[in-house]
């Protein structure tokens, strides 16, 4: 695929430094190493992407682009060619205190508290004022370890990608609901399973302010290689939008661990009104040693 183009006068030094930046960050370069695999100074290509030097030559540009994984198409149409441009840096406007760019085939992000920065150490342990900080933040933040990034940026496709849906069909009776969480090739990461009641089969009547639905939370299961990428919180936020679409404002949920944390920030309450807590099983055995 093509991915720089020479249209009549567009490949000057202004538009070719976003070009080389954004097939950088794509290839995970760095200028160094991007300047090494080339075979062009570092000088240079820093000097192109910043837009000082206004003229580079045709070969040098070639080499930058090609050592960056694209193409280079000279005087063909876009619309005949598929000339696609790369996706641009998304923290090309940010700048440190020194007034430069963050490395491009970083992933840069805003600091505004100590657990937005991984330097802080302290930040997990300690709930410090600003004033105490050990010290100053920094005005943003990047991680140099490649696995990290590698698992960052999969973790931002799949949660840009995956999509919620609600099941229906005439093998679920009418008061099961049935949402799932699907990559583009359809493979199943999250299932959501809960059902409709009738509080009065419950407490055996029913009084003037009990609702005459209600929603049952059976599970919520993710696949443990997606988890904490808030597919979990997608679907029940997915089953509450169709609960207040279909008239039904109350559910109930048992949960424990990061389930009653995962269902305390999608909006239930802890209701302790009765007991809950039960097992079957040998009544002597433990669960730990």
């Amino acid at each position: 695929m093509t991915e720089a183009s020479d249209h009549s006068d567009e490949a000057d030094g202004a538009d070719l430094g976003p070009v080389l930046r954004a097939l950088r960050r794509r290839a995970d370069l760095s200028q160094r190493q991007l300047a090494e695999k080339s075979g062009v100074p570092q000088p240079t290509l820093a000097r192109i992407e910043s837009g000082r030097s206004v003229d580079p030559r045709f070969r040098t540009v070639e080499r930058l682009v090609q050592a960056a994984g694209g193409q280079l198409a000279i005087g063909v149409p876009p619309s005949v060619s598929g000339v696609t441009e790369p996706t641009p840096v998304p923290h090309d406007d940010m700048r440190d205190g020194a007034d430069r760019r963050y490395p491009a085939h970083l992933d840069v992000w805003p600091v505004h508290e100590p657990r937005d920065w991984p330097g802080a150490w302290w930040a997990e342990w300690y709930r410090l004022p600003p004033e105490r900080y050990p010290l100053p933040l920094p005005p943003a933040a990047y991680e140099l370890n490649r696995r990290y990034r590698d698992n960052r940026r999969w973790a931002a496709e799949i949660r840009r990608t995956t999509q919620v849906r609600r099941v229906v069909g005439s093998d679920l009776p009418a008061t099961c609901w049935r949402y799932v969480a699907e990559l583009p090739d359809g493979k199943l990461v999250g299932e959501l399973r809960a059902h409709e009641r009738s509080p009065f089969l419950e407490y055996g009547e029913w009084h003037q302010d009990q609702p005459e639905r209600e929603m049952v939370l059976d599970g919520v299961l993710v696949d443990p290689r997606y988890r904490r990428l808030g597919l979990g919180r997608r679907l029940v936020t997915a089953l509450l939008t169709g609960m207040r679409e279909a008239g039904i404002d109350d559910a109930a949920a048992v949960a424990e661990g990061f389930g009653t944390d995962l269902l305390l920030a999608c909006g239930f309450e802890i209701e302790a009104r009765r007991a809950a807590a039960l097992r079957l099983g040998h009544r002597d055995k433990r669960w730990f040693s």
